[in-house]
């Protein structure tokens, strides 16, 4: 139990539903200016001040966004950022990390509680997906229009079916990319006697859910999660499922997914050096090649730091390939760049990228079959989310991101005192 909670196992339970409603329920803003204020901002002020007062500041953490700090004031000082934009990322960044830090050690790092949770989670959120899809297709409106509930959602057409499934998240992207650890782990319960804690039925419903998304993003997830499965089981023995199921996988979303195909085709386009055609090249491809050659620029300037937290839409305003078409819309993500890791290369250089390179590959925890335990599930399943992330979704702290790389980290620390234990104890019964 939480040591911060440990006199009120209510009050543990209620403060459980709040850190993971910061990570299921962002289709809510009670206001947008000067920034969109989410429900998970209310949970941080309730909880922040007492665990601050309890475990202090990470040194770790303290370092690192002492260095964003300065970076970033300094490129506000040279012009490259403005101060709003630097204290509303920095600030928010700094808060999330802290935050969901506290937490993993006020649970006495007991990742394996916490991942459950997220699990249970995920298949609440699977579940009211499915009840979204019945409603449609029996035609009650309020079963699949969420809007009087929830003000930044809204339908998604397309698919097969009319509809693509984002249950309680504003796209179908940001359900495919949040629900994708838990589609991992659904497939492995499917092929494995020994679940990890979700039945059958439970992970046929978010693999079912998942995939009814009809996401380009939820497809890239399909295939990490089979190359990752390959890797830990013997890439030789499975690259024959993988291959097959992948390309089946694609066409089945390009011949049926009309916006998967036409941003497929966008994307290739684009990056083939072909020329935007208004009305012919898809939009959100060329917003994604536009943000790739701001975020270029912006690097090239400072390849080490970059042009600090916040200031890739000042390095939009200056360097944008739209800047002077008349059609409006081609300004979108330029807040956040489309993707976490062109807004990484953009604001914070070599170092930021750096970072997370660090952490992927020195935490990254492969399958023992001498030592077996959960650790490597909760290692490959989260490490798609934090790629998915990376790729599609520019928001450094939206969706609990911040918690899934904390816990991928400590995920790491857990497992290598489990090794040594275990070691220790192989050792004392050979004396």
């Amino acid at each position: 139990m939480s040591v911060f909670f440990r006199n009120d196992s209510r009050l543990t339970s209620w403060v459980v539903i709040g850190i993971y409603l910061t990570i299921f329920v962002n289709s809510y803003v009670f206001f947008k200016t000067p920034f969109e204020f989410y429900i998970g901002y209310i949970i941080y002020i309730l909880l922040l001040p007492g665990l601050m007062k309890n475990y202090g500041v990470n040194k770790n953490l303290f370092y690192i966004f002492s260095i964003l700090f300065i970076v970033g004031l300094f490129n506000i000082y040279s012009g490259n950022n403005t101060s709003g934009q630097f204290f509303k990322v920095f600030v928010g960044l700094f808060l999330a990390y802290l935050f969901y830090y506290y937490i993993v050690v006020d649970f006495k790092f007991d990742i394996k509680q916490l991942f459950k949770w997220y699990l249970k989670g995920a298949y609440i959120v699977s579940l009211i997906g499915a009840f979204q899809f019945i409603s449609y297709l029996i035609g009650f409106e309020p079963g699949y229009h969420l809007f009087y509930i929830l003000n930044k959602w809204a339908v998604i057409s397309g698919g097969n079916f009319g509809i693509r499934l984002n249950s309680v998240f504003p796209e179908p992207t940001y359900f495919a990319a949040t629900i994708s650890t838990a589609f991992f782990v659904s497939i492995y319960n499917l092929f494995n006697k020994e679940k990890f804690y979700l039945t059958n039925f439970q992970s046929v419903i978010i693999i079912c859910v998942y995939f009814l998304s009809f996401s380009g993003l939820g497809q890239l997830g399909v295939f990490l999660t089979l190359i990752f499965l390959g890797i830990n089981y013997g890439l030789l023995r499975y690259i024959v499922v993988i291959a097959p199921v992948f390309f089946i996988s694609f066409n089945f979303l390009y011949n049926n997914v009309d916006e998967f195909k036409l941003r497929y085709n966008g994307v290739v386009s684009m990056f083939s050096g072909e020329e935007f055609v208004l009305g012919t090249t898809h939009g959100s491809s060329y917003i994604l090649y536009n943000n790739y050659i701001v975020a270029l620029k912006n690097f090239s300037q400072n390849p080490l730091f970059g042009g600090g937290l916040g200031s890739h839409i000042t390095a939009f305003d200056k360097y944008s390939l739209a800047k002077n078409f008349i059609v409006k819309g081609f300004d979108y993500n330029g807040q956040d760049a489309s993707s976490m890791f062109l807004r990484l290369m953009s604001e914070t250089g070599l170092f930021g990228l750096g970072i997370f390179c660090v952490i992927i590959f020195k935490c990254y925890v492969k399958r023992n079959r001498t030592y077996l335990s959960y650790h490597w599930l909760v290692s490959n399943s989260i490490l798609i989310m934090i790629l998915l992330n990376l790729f599609r979704q520019g928001h450094y702290f939206l969706n609990g991101f911040p918690f899934f790389v904390i816990l991928y980290y400590y995920n790491s620390v857990s497992y290598k005192n489990y090794i040594d234990e275990q070691k220790s104890l192989n050792s004392k019964m050979i004396d």
